[in-house]
């Protein structure tokens, strides 16, 4: 062998080793959250449902959460600038700029909310009505035979939309709903639908900390899940266990 091919080869065995030695990406001492604020769920003083999950996932691993409360596109905005590692409650896949891990850490209950004078609406018939829901949800990618639907910016005004025959129902999970429906001086005149069970997930940016952060993410979840640790927190905020036999289908 020549004098500069065996150069050659002993600097690609050298690269390689290199290559091979590189250490994994270190556990970042902190998770920084995004979330739109729900009520119980994710509240802005860092109770609620969702804020235990996360704290009980990433804190017993040496990750402290912090948490942060602004509107859901906000936060999508906040990842992808790099000023959060991750935004609460997205759909699988919602969002191409970011990682989705294997596990999901909750359900959206979907629902719609109607007068209870309209035919009641199913996943085969939607696409007959004229649908609303906030902005930046997307409901028409995960439900089927949607058409006609509008986007609202917030949702204090759907009940008159739906009195004045200007939408027929309006789509969200259960706890909006519900939060809407308790605004209505006659509740009895409306009647709310489930159409759909949808996985939430974290959206990781695609970062070398989001990459560490969704390993540890997915391992943790693999645990508390085969233990059942979870369980006490959704009993204690009195919401149905996501991971039993028929709902983890992911």
């Amino acid at each position: 062998m020549t004098g500069w091919r065996l150069g050659l080869l002993v600097l690609a065995l050298l690269a390689g080793t290199v290559q091979a030695a590189e250490p994994p990406p270190a556990i970042p001492a902190q998770i920084r959250l995004a979330s739109e604020e729900w009520l119980d769920y994710t509240n802005a003083d860092g109770s609620g449902l969702a804020w235990d999950v996360l704290r009980k996932v990433f804190e017993p691993a040496g990750v402290k959460v912090r948490t942060q409360s602004v509107p859901y596109s906000r936060a999508i905005g906040l990842v992808k600038r790099g000023e959060a590692d991750a935004w609460v409650g997205s759909y699988k896949e919602e969002n191409a700029d970011n990682l989705y891990p294997h596990w999901h850490f909750d359900l959206d209950h979907i629902y719609a909310l109607g007068l209870a004078s309209q035919p009641v609406p199913t996943l085969e018939n939607l696409g007959q009505f004229r649908l609303a829901w906030v902005r930046g949800y997307d409901f028409k990618d995960y439900l089927p035979h949607v058409g006609h639907f509008r986007e609202i910016q917030r949702r204090e005004g759907i009940l008159p939309m739906l009195e004045h025959d200007r939408v027929d129902f309006y789509i969200d999970a259960l706890t909006e709903v519900d939060y809407v429906l308790d605004q209505a001086p006659k509740p009895e005149a409306f009647r709310r639908t489930h159409l759909i069970e949808l996985p939430l997930y974290l959206a990781f940016a695609r970062t070398r900390e989001g990459h560490a952060l969704q390993h540890v993410f997915d391992q943790r979840m693999g645990k508390l899940v085969a233990s059942g640790e979870l369980r006490e927190i959704f009993k204690r905020w009195q919401q149905p266990y996501p991971f039993d036999e028929a709902s983890t289908s992911r």
